[in-house]
């Protein structure tokens, strides 16, 4: 049984309408040439093109891409310096002319990464050959924005951005580590020496302050006392004064003699003198020529008292 022509001919017509709709992603753009020449590009969705006459050429992501490197640069003190780093890049935007440069400007996706990666550590390098490495950790900054600055122009004219570099780390030959090691060691330890003589000067400082202050308080009660102990004396002893010149005038208005005074006062020391001793062997001359120089003595220092109608010395 032979199948009729109009069949055929429907089913011809349907192979045709398949390969004239394309799909496409999101996220991509679909490059489409005639005759290998670029024609134009077709958004995500279901497009419509010419079979056997528009091919698509290549399809182009226009999502964020990343990648990681891994280089070596040497600084102006010819220190080795090894760089870990993430780069964030896309498409610079969808348009014709851009997307017309992501796939016709390099031969293929390889040679494009071979680019880029050239690219930035060659940028890295010239930078870090201006600078010592004693500087590099503290440049980290500086050396992002160089090489977006350098390759953001550069990266237009291919159709693609920068969006971002991250340098996540950057390490020294092992001698150099050793040595930064040992320089923040002694700087530590320098420091903590510092420190300790700062915290004993300020606990001899006080010390000596306080041990100054107590001295002048106890200078400042001695003082005192001693004033007191005098004050005292010289009462005492004003007040014996005055005792004996009145009882001198009491003797002598009774018509006694006054040396009878002294002779008690002298029996009450030498009473004093054997009660207080604690087993000291006292000497005293007995005799009647040291009585009466020991007398003598003694009246001679009633000479100049003379007591008021108070008692009160003039």
């Amino acid at each position: 049984m032979q199948t009729p022509f109009p069949l055929i001919f429907l089913g011809i017509i349907l192979m045709l309408l398949a390969f004239c709709f394309v799909t496409v992603q999101q996220g991509t753009v679909a490059v489409i040439t005639v005759f290998g020449k670029f024609r134009r590009i077709l958004h995500p969705g279901l497009n419509f093109r010419i079979p056997f006459v528009e091919t698509i050429f290549r399809r182009i992501s226009y999502q964020n891409r990343s990648m990681e490197l891994k280089f070596q640069a040497i600084s102006q003190d010819q220190a080795n310096i090894y760089f870990t780093a993430m780069l964030l890049y896309s498409v610079l935007n969808e348009e014709s002319q851009t997307i017309e440069n992501v796939a016709f400007k390099f031969m293929d996706e390889r040679s494009f990464m071979q680019a880029l990666i050239r690219s930035v550590e060659g940028e890295v390098r010239a930078f870090v050959a201006t600078k010592k490495q004693s500087e590099i950790l503290q440049l980290r900054s500086e050396i992002i924005n160089h090489v977006k600055e350098q390759l953001d122009k550069q990266l237009e004219g291919w159709g693609f951005h920068l969006l971002d570099i991250q340098i996540n780390d950057i390490t020294f030959d092992e001698e150099i580590l050793k040595s930064m090691a040992r320089v923040v060691a002694s700087n530590n330890l320098k420091a903590a020496a510092e420190n300790e003589g700062q915290a004993l000067l300020i606990t001899k400082t006080k010390t000596a302050e306080a041990e100054g202050n107590a001295i002048k308080i106890s200078a400042e009660a001695e003082r005192l006392a001693a004033q007191m102990r005098g004050q005292g004396v010289a009462l005492f002893r004003e007040e014996v004064a005055r005792g004996m010149a009145i009882a001198a005038k009491e003797m002598e208005s009774a018509n006694l003699d006054a040396s009878f005074i002294l002779f008690s006062m002298w029996t009450d020391a030498i009473k004093h003198f054997a009660e207080y001793g604690k087993g000291n062997t006292i000497f005293l001359d007995g005799s009647s020529n040291n009585y009466q120089r020991t007398m003598q003595q003694l009246m001679s220092t009633l000479q100049g008292f003379e007591p008021d109608e108070n008692g009160n010395k003039k």
